[in-house]
């Protein structure tokens, strides 16, 4: 599951995104083991397990996302 954290961390672009990609793994990992266990990692499939399970995220996560969805925006 370890590498489903890195794997969603560097769908991150790397331009000024260093921040985001820490809080990511910070906040998202526990998240992620517990809510997409059984999901492989790749394809966008862990943001998309994530997303369908946003009632049952945690906020630091929630958060987290947010911020990689406004630095990728730019």
């Amino acid at each position: 599951m370890a590498l489903a954290i890195v794997s969603l961390a560097y769908f991150v672009s790397p331009a000024g995104a260093q921040e985001a990609r820490e809080a990511l793994i910070k906040y998202c990992k526990a998240d992620v083991e517990r809510l997409c266990a059984g999901v492989e990692p790749g394809g966008g499939r862990i943001i998309k397990c994530l997303k369908e399970h946003k009632e049952e995220m945690s906020v630091g996560c929630a958060e987290a996302l947010m911020k990689i969805k406004s630095e990728m925006g730019k």
